[in-house]
């Protein structure tokens, strides 16, 4: 044999011979004389191995040809084309998805291979293809020269007929799930690289298994404004993509997402605020004990933005959370329980932590989801029972102050209590009741205005009175409490 069949033996290429001979030749002869036969061979040899894509996620646009393994995940039905030439016949072609650990793909099947993935591929199969990459509509996709099954490899991907949230995975097409809304965001609009405008809104979903953020393009985006926090809907036809190292569900132009009748349970696993460290990207939760009103500001770039502080204490300890941006719109009040998650803990004012909610968060306002459970029949009390009476130790998570027995006033969610005759760590307090009382409470202003809240450090107050009090000041006041809200008679 001679140097260029030694080359092409070694080689493991669909290339016949023939085509790899003449490369070699044209080779030399672009050279000018400057390579030999071996060394052209070499480097075509070279050339045709870049081609060569270990996983989905090597390949790229500008490659000639690829080949790689993938498994089908969806088959797409036959479409028809007028072609350019006249008198020829119709094309025809059919879009399968197929994925590997690394990502997926879209392959584009033409004609007598469309009629023969439509008779004899399903969702499942491991194939081998050979074709060319391009960008597509909707992405990267690769158009087929040549695409054959392998009965023998296996390539790690999950194809099921529901997801869970924890059985998503990088790849995953085809995708339907059913979650609790946790939290919508705005319409926001972008420039594509062909010019036109595009549009992308965010949902983010949970089950009893964990949360996802929901990405919807272009006229889907619509769907983020038809639903509120609590209600169940079912995403429908989507696909999994990274960002930031976080998985994401994707919703394009086949995908849906539908309000369902469905009872979902989502338990948020939360971080006790005494717990929390400089840098962390956590999930909290809390009982509000303040809010500020939200704040305008310019930023470098000449647009306006917002913000919005409140404050929120669990069992463990209290925080100021910043909701920046459409997070400062949200209707938080005095004495809700709200849960955010991915908040960046920073180094706050006076050296204190502060929780920052941007656009990756999610707030969700717990007295709405009780709400909405009472009315769909999902549970965020972690009960399981849809009562809120909960089985789950208060030291479980940071809300395990949240369960209620249905005779807690608002101002023991407040303060963290844990559900019961007496709230957590205040020994006994009493419990409110729409029969006045006469009590005596020592606290410290961490509220002013109408009503003033006052903390003794177990266990929060509010107290309706006329005395011009200062933010941490410590008083002490007497008079009759009634449906949770101190009467003062006296402030001293």
């Amino acid at each position: 044999m001679g140097v260029i069949e030694d080359v092409y033996e070694d080689l493991d290429t669909d290339v016949e011979f023939e085509e790899f001979e003449a490369a070699v030749e044209d080779k030399v002869e672009q050279m000018g004389g400057l390579a030999d036969e071996e060394t052209a061979a070499m480097l075509i040899a070279h050339e045709l191995r870049d081609e060569e894509a270990d996983t989905i996620a090597d390949i790229e646009p500008g490659m000639n040809d690829v080949k790689f393994l993938g498994k089908v995940t969806s088959i797409g039905e036959i479409k028809t084309f007028e072609r350019d030439e006249e008198d020829a016949e119709e094309g025809r072609v059919c879009n399968v998805d197929v994925a590997d650990a690394s990502g997926s793909v879209r392959v584009a099947l033409w004609d007598e291979m469309a009629a023969a993935a439509e008779e004899q591929l399903e969702v499942g199969q491991v194939l081998r293809v050979m074709g060319r990459p391009k960008e597509g509509y909707s992405g990267l996709e690769v158009s087929a020269d040549k695409v054959e099954p392998d009965e023998d490899a296996e390539v790690d991907v999950q194809v099921l007929d529901t997801y869970r949230v924890e059985d998503l995975s990088l790849g995953a097409s085809d995708v339907d799930l059913v979650g609790q809304v946790l939290d919508t965001d705005s319409i926001r609009t972008f420039d594509r690289d062909d010019g036109s405008e595009g549009r992308v809104a965010n949902l983010t979903v949970g089950d009893e298994t964990g949360r996802v953020r929901v990405t919807l393009w272009d006229d889907k985006a619509d769907l983020a404004e038809e639903f509120e926090a609590g209600e169940v809907v079912e995403v429908g036809d989507g696909y999994v993509r990274e960002r930031d190292g976080d998985l994401e569900l994707h919703v394009g132009d086949r995908g849906t997402v539908e309000r369902v009748d469905e009872d979902v349970e989502y338990v948020p696993e939360t971080t006790d605020i005494a717990d929390l460290e400089i840098d962390e990207v956590v999930d909290i939760g809390g009982g509000v004990i303040e809010t500020d009103p939200k704040r305008t500001f310019d930023r470098d770039d000449g647009s306006e933005g917002q913000v919005r502080n409140v404050r929120i204490k669990d069992e463990t300890g209290e925080i100021r959370v910043a909701l920046w941006g459409d997070k400062a719109d949200r209707e938080i009040d005095l004495a809700d329980r709200v849960v955010f998650t991915d908040v960046e803990i920073q180094d706050g004012w006076q050296d204190d932590l502060e929780a920052s909610a941007n656009w990756r968060s999610t707030v969700t306002v717990l007295d709405e989801e009780t709400e909405a459970a009472g009315n769909a029949g999902t549970d965020v009390s972690g009960s399981g029972d849809g009562s809120g009476n909960g089985d789950r130790a208060a030291s479980d998570t940071g809300l395990g102050a949240f369960a209620e027995d249905g005779q807690k006033a608002a101002t023991e969610a407040v303060s963290g209590g844990t559900g019961g005759e007496e709230s957590a760590g205040s020994g006994g307090a009493a419990t409110a009741t729409a029969t006045a009382e006469e009590i005596e409470f020592t606290g410290t202003v961490v509220q002013t205005g109408d009503p003033v809240v006052l903390d003794d450090g177990q266990q929060t107050k509010s107290v309706e009175t006329d005395a011009s009090l200062r933010l941490g000041e410590e008083v002490t006041v007497r008079g009759t409490e009634r449906d949770g809200t101190i009467h003062a008679d006296d402030v001293f």
